[in-house]
């Protein structure tokens, strides 16, 4: 089956080279941003937040902090991927207020709370728990992102290699509230493709009938 996601997903490396000259227009842009708004989260909570930052400046303040990796500052948008902190808190009220978005009673709301609390009680029992979980939920839309960037010939490159902290305090993020997670640039490549090393499909599946 080869169809037009299939190419996507072929498309779709690691680009380590932006072309400087080239920038994703408003409708581009907008398009792989809400592939990562719609994305799906446990409970759905959408515990991120997406920090789209065009500015020079900035991005040069960056770099030096995300080991130098010419991306940040060549790409035509970076995306700074944040995992939620406090919201992903019962006692936050944004928990209770994701659930009462959906039609039912307030006893079927209460059920869901609790049930998210138990269930996640040691998750929310600490910061650095809670993290661990957001980031992981914010990698599913970060993944879209790539995807819906690929499908529409715009790279990307995933990049986890950062001094965390250093970043965050050079963004004045309140780390109570988010924690840098990814940083996502986004453009056009100047070199070709690389070839595609992935292990083989007999590798990675086991069928359990």
């Amino acid at each position: 089956m080869n169809n037009d996601f299939s190419k996507a997903m072929d498309f779709r490396h690691a680009c380590k080279v932006f072309d400087e000259s080239k920038k994703i227009s408003e409708d581009e842009l907008k398009f792989i941003l809400e592939a990562g708004r719609k994305s799906p989260s446990s409970f759905g909570m959408e515990p991120w937040k997406f920090l789209v930052i065009t500015n020079e400046e900035l991005r040069a303040k960056l770099r030096p902090f995300c080991w130098n990796q010419v991306q940040i500052t060549s790409c035509s948008h970076l995306v700074v991927v944040l995992a939620a902190i406090e919201s992903a808190k019962p006692e936050s009220g944004v928990p209770k207020a994701r659930f009462a978005r959906r039609e039912m009673s307030q006893e079927k709301i209460d059920f869901y709370l609790a049930l998210y609390a138990s269930h996640l009680k040691h998750t929310l029992s600490s910061d650095e728990n809670i993290y661990a979980w957001t980031s992981k939920q914010s990698y599913i839309a970060s993944a879209n992102m790539m995807s819906a960037a690929a499908f529409i010939g715009i790279d990307s490159c995933p990049i986890e290699g950062f001094e965390k902290e250093k970043v965050e305090e050079i963004l004045g993020l309140d780390t109570k509230k988010y924690q840098l997670s990814m940083l996502l640039p986004l453009g056009y490549r100047v070199n070709e493709q690389s070839t595609q090393l992935r292990l083989a499909y007999e590798e990675v599946f086991e069928f359990i009938h």
